[in-house]
């Protein structure tokens, strides 16, 4: 019988964090720290607005585009945020999760053998997707010492003549990392010094905790080549609505929307439509939410502290990426041993790339009670470590 399979697909390696996820729903009084989803409701009256769209019967495809209401509501809150100011007749289209935009915006830009440049660790979604649509992905490693954030001297040292696409993935899953607006600017004047695009993934724009998120795509010469990603799964704890956006230049968006309606249609109707109220009514959830997760965020550097676990702090997203190297294990056996022996699951480092060695992710999306509980088990586990035992149950 011949090979049914894609030797493309074959090659692409399952979700790091999924792993570690689907142990801990069969183990017993396990906590886990590893999955990017708000703890939180999605807010009331969101839900609220979904219901009464079904009450009322608006349960046909929307246009492939999305709802015009919707776009115009993503329009202002980009404006009124972030100053980007987009036509939403023909800038912005609606997409089943920022994952789809992501996807689309590679399949639509990349000619086989384009290189995609892609800062690491990053989500796991840009490699694989890049693979997909025939792109050629191209890791730039970020460092510690840097906080994690894209130097322009790093960005010009990857770029070849095949190079056409970098990623941006700031706020950053999953190191917390952000970009200030002078760390933004230095990175544009190569992209456009060697005419590349950018897939800017803002999804965590709203979980910035120092200063104000910046996007590329408002710095001069940057938003006719800039595909700005963003979404209400983290904002507005909408995981499972599954609802994001791509907003850019209609010479791309056009063809985006194209493998968008043969693949998908339109994003769901019933999310659209409570999108609609999360953005007219939904800032004051945002900022509330955006609160807890600061408290929770400077909770864990405390207690890092006084562990005497080394991390960096992070300003965005809700993430820590604390550093490990000193027990001399490997992230993975460092993540396995400590749900085997304590109940604790954390994402290895190396499930966002190579260079994620040494560290591993900690999500604070979660209750103060549930991180207090992890944490004391995980001091737990280190101290014994540090005492010459292997970890090991």
């Amino acid at each position: 019988m011949r090979n049914p399979l894609s030797k493309t697909i074959v090659t692409i390696q399952p979700s790091g964090i999924r792993k570690f996820f689907d142990i801990v729903n069969e183990m017993e009084d396990a906590i886990s720290l590893g999955v990017g989803e708000p703890d939180f409701d999605t807010p009331w009256h969101i839900r609220d607005e979904g219901i009464y769209s079904l009450e009322k019967g608006r349960t046909f495809y929307t246009s492939n585009a999305g709802l015009k209401e919707l776009k115009i509501e993503i329009a202002k809150y980009l404006f009124r945020n972030y100053d980007l100011q987009y036509d939403y007749q023909h800038e912005i289209i609606v997409t089943v999760g920022g994952s789809e935009a992501i996807d689309i915006a590679m399949r639509a830009m990349l000619d086989p053998g384009d290189e995609v440049l892609i800062p690491m660790p990053s989500y796991v979604s840009y490699l694989p997707c890049a693979v997909l649509a025939n792109g050629v992905p191209v890791p730039i490693n970020l460092k510690a010492e840097n906080d994690f954030r894209l130097t322009a001297e790093e960005l010009e040292a990857a770029i070849t003549p095949k190079t056409k696409l970098l990623v941006m993935p700031f706020p950053n899953n999953p190191t917390g990392a952000i970009m200030e607006k002078k760390d933004l600017e230095a990175v544009a004047e190569v992209v456009k010094k060697h005419d590349l695009f950018v897939i800017s993934d803002e999804i965590y724009s709203a979980l910035t905790y120092t200063e104000k998120h910046i996007s590329i795509a408002s710095l001069p010469g940057m938003k006719e080549r800039t595909i700005v990603i963003n979404g209400f799964s983290k904002s507005h704890a909408m995981t499972g609505w599954r609802l994001g956006y791509a907003c850019g230049p209609r010479i791309i968006l056009d063809q985006m929307l194209k493998i968008h309606q043969y693949a998908i249609m339109c994003a769901p109707t019933t999310s659209q439509y409570a999108a609609v109220d999360a953005l007219r009514a939904g800032d004051e959830d945002v900022q509330r939410m955006r609160e807890e997760y600061n408290g929770r965020r400077r909770y864990l550097m405390h207690r890092f502290e006084e562990m005497g676990l080394e991390c960096f702090e992070p300003y965005g997203a809700f993430y820590c990426f604390p550093c490990i190297k000193e027990f001399g294990m490997t992230s993975e056996e460092f993540a396995t041993n400590l749900l085997k022996t304590e109940k604790v699951a954390v994402v290895p480092g190396t499930a966002f790339g190579d260079c994620g060695e040494g560290f591993i992710r900690i999500s604070y999306a979660y209750s103060l009670d549930n991180l207090k509980e992890a944490l004391d088990r995980m001091e737990h586990y280190i101290t014994g470590l540090r005492g010459g035992n292997n970890g090991e149950a």
